[in-house]
């Protein structure tokens, strides 16, 4: 009996945060014995991985054979923005139930997507519903060390330039390490009304009038929603003067939200006079995608503590939430 033809030239396209599809060449002879392809997907190795960490099961897919590219999508063990390996072999399944395969073929590396609009789309309706009520806001502030505010005014003129997001939140954000802005929050004390004394980012607090940043001539995006094994949860709205390249960028790829009517942050007109309210009942983190120059606002020392647990840096989204993850990877 012959062999089976090994797969070759193996080619991955339309890849999203979930699914692929995989395509290859074989030669034509015993192929019409082929009734199966077998899939071996897997995560690829982490150099910096903890060794003595569980490793990932690797994960056998035994499909029948359809005519190529085949379509793989199962979100039960692709995550998006993953880098995998994977490796294909024909297969004959024979009359007692065993099969006969092929020699595997060569191990093509590839990466899956971000999150969709789709999927975000997911998560902006999982944070509607807590959000909860609407309170009253009037600023925008950000906290920093001294030095940086002393280095803002030396090296860049007096403005804060945009940076890119770190990679907090969720692991398919495709804001993360991709979207430049400057970190803005806008929650307000439930008793007092006014912005808390306390953060984990720095003693110093640059504060600038809420229509400064948000207005008619700018728009409004939903970024992200996580938890960091955490009661409470994070919100990233993303504001984009009109037609900025941060605009360009949000307008491609995030869900854009109606500035007078969302749950969480609005701008409303009453009387002649923008009026502002945020979400409650989740920690607000707003991204401006312009460069903002320190005399729009004031910048002073808090009186309160630098709650340095708080901080979101880097932070990695609890995968086990059942309030805001969705059912397509972490």
């Amino acid at each position: 009996m012959e062999e089976l033809p090994v797969p070759r030239n193996i080619k991955i396209s339309n890849i999203t945060c979930d699914s692929f599809k995989i395509s290859w060449e074989m030669d034509s002879k015993s192929k019409d014995r082929i009734t199966h392809y077998f899939i071996d997907l897997n995560k690829k190795e982490n150099k910096n991985s903890n060794k003595f960490k569980h490793k990932d099961v690797p994960t056998k897919l035994v499909a029948k054979a359809v005519p190529l590219p085949m379509t793989v999508r199962g979100h039960w063990f692709l995550s998006p923005r993953t880098e995998y390996t994977v490796a294909v072999q024909t297969a004959s399944k024979q009359v007692d139930g065993d099969y006969v395969v092929s020699e595997w073929s060569e191990i093509i590396e590839f990466c899956t997507a971000d999150y969709s609009k789709v999927h975000l789309t997911q998560l902006l309706e999982k944070a509607e519903v807590i959000a909860g009520r609407m309170l009253k806001c009037c600023v925008f502030y950000r906290n920093q060390h001294k030095e940086y505010f002393d280095y803002i005014r030396e090296h860049h003129g007096n403005a804060m330039q945009p940076s890119v997001k770190d990679n907090s939140g969720s692991h398919g954000s495709p804001i993360s390490g991709k979207l430049e802005g400057i970190f803005f929050s806008c929650s307000t004390e439930f008793n007092t009304g006014k912005p808390p004394q306390d953060s984990p980012y720095g003693r110093y607090r640059f504060e600038i009038t809420a229509e400064k940043l948000f207005n008619p001539n700018t728009n409004l995006y939903f970024g992200d929603f996580y938890c960091m094994y955490t009661a409470y949860h994070y919100v990233i709205l993303v504001i984009a003067p009109v037609g900025s390249p941060g605009d360009e960028f949000c307008k491609q790829r995030l869900p854009q939200l109606n500035s007078k009517d969302n749950k969480f942050l609005t701008c409303t007109e009453e009387d002649g006079v923008l009026v502002y309210h945020h979400a409650q009942d989740v920690i607000l983190e707003v991204i401006y995608t312009d460069p903002v120059d320190l005399s729009l606002g004031t910048v002073a020392e808090i009186t309160g503590h630098q709650l340095m647990s708080l901080s979101t840096a880097n932070a990695k989204k609890d995968p086990s939430c059942k309030t805001c993850n969705i059912s397509v990877g972490r």
